[in-house]
């Protein structure tokens, strides 16, 4: 369950108060809806069916892998799949391997959804054992499917641009910018991301 609307709310009210540039757009922009992802491996084999393909293409695999594994398979049956059925849901020999590494994991114990570290640095270490997923794709997991409240994905493009602008800078601060000028929002950091995300588009920001 990721962060409720309340915690986001709650969050970037006490962030306002120490910073009132965040404050001001937060007056024009208003509160950003939750976004929320299931808790599991699945999340993460989602995220890797999409990686570098269109939001179309990835549905369409997702579909064709739940019409032969079944709806909520488990990681053993895809383990069980050879590679040209998997080809033939439209995945490549890089996104098997990556699905594979996840489904192994899983499968032999070693990583347990269930049971992550409560340190978020320790979590981002577990996960990013997976082949083929990053630390932000870590990050989005642990913020969109356990709501962990002071996740900060500084690496996130949109991010470093729409904190860039909130805070009036010229140009788009790069991550290590972005992480130094979160500090100040602990403990809260997540919160502030899901808004950045929410006033990306808004040209009025």
């Amino acid at each position: 369950m990721g962060l409720t609307a309340e915690q986001i709310r709650e969050g970037l009210d006490e962030v306002a108060v120490r910073e009132p540039r965040i404050a001001a757009v937060l007056e024009r922009a208003g509160y950003p809806e939750p976004r929320i992802r299931p808790t599991g491996y699945m999340t993460l084999l989602r995220t890797i069916v999409g990686q570098q393909v269109s939001v179309a293409a990835a549905a369409s695999m997702w579909r064709k892998l739940e019409a032969e594994l079944g709806e909520g398979f488990s990681p053993s049956r895809l383990l069980e799949r050879d590679f040209d059925t998997l080809r033939a849901c439209g995945l490549s020999r890089q996104k098997q391997g990556y699905a594979r590494s996840l489904c192994e994991l899983v499968e032999s114990g070693e990583l347990d959804f269930g049971s992550l570290p409560a340190d978020d640095e320790e979590a981002i270490a577990q996960l990013t054992r997976i082949k083929g997923i990053g630390r932000w794709s870590a990050e989005i997991y642990l913020l969109f499917a356990e709501g962990r409240q002071d996740i900060w994905p500084a690496g996130d493009l949109a991010v470093q641009k729409a904190v860039g602008r909130i805070l009036g800078h010229d140009e788009m601060p790069k991550e290590k910018v972005v992480r130094e000028l979160a500090e100040a929002w602990r403990p809260h950091r997540g919160a502030v991301a899901i808004f950045a995300w929410h006033t990306y588009n808004m040209e009025a920001i």
